[in-house]
């Protein structure tokens, strides 16, 4: 890649950046090698095309669509067309009184966050775990804003709702 005065250099950007894609790619693959090969093959395009990134302060937000689209990308060209297996119904709870003092361990968080439906999974990490914007997310996912809090609060219930589970057993 030749040298592009704003954007910042390829080991830089690596160092910045290698540990965010990577928690992202896990959580959408949950799979430790493929997810390094994602950002593998990120980091690759990166040196393909970025040097065409006009503004350097849109580095990160280039990088997470970027790896994204080739999760989807990827996805649709691995999968094939067979029908999917509904999972049966869960039987609701009755009403219980929870302790939420208690605190959750990080471990048992990030299994329950992988035990989430992809569309919420994604945002949650995205905005909690990599602190982007809901328009960088919505720009990312290729949603617009009002899903991405959508799905955001959607996301937490379904998480609470995990971790509660989690606690009673």
């Amino acid at each position: 890649m030749p040298p592009h005065s704003s954007a910042p250099d390829f080991t830089t950007l690596v160092d910045d950046y290698y540990q965010s894609l990577y928690r992202f790619a896990l959580s959408l693959i949950r799979n430790e090698s493929e997810a390094a090969d994602l950002v593998q093959q990120t980091f690759l395009i990166w040196a393909r095309k970025g040097d065409s990134l006009k503004d350097a302060s849109k580095v990160k937000s280039w990088l997470f669509t970027t790896l994204y689209r080739e999760f989807i990308r990827s996805n649709r060209r691995n999968k094939r067309m067979e029908p999917a297996e509904e999972e049966p119904m869960e039987l609701m709870l009755p009403p219980t009184e929870v302790d939420y003092s208690v605190k959750v361990d990080s471990k048992i968080l990030l299994e329950r966050l992988q035990d989430l439906e992809q569309n919420y999974r994604e945002p949650l990490v995205l905005f909690y775990l990599e602190d982007l914007s809901y328009k960088e997310i919505a720009d990312i996912l290729n949603v617009p804003i009002g899903t991405v809090m959508s799905r955001l609060s959607r996301g937490k219930t379904a998480l609470k709702n995990l971790l509660l589970t989690k606690l009673e057993k």
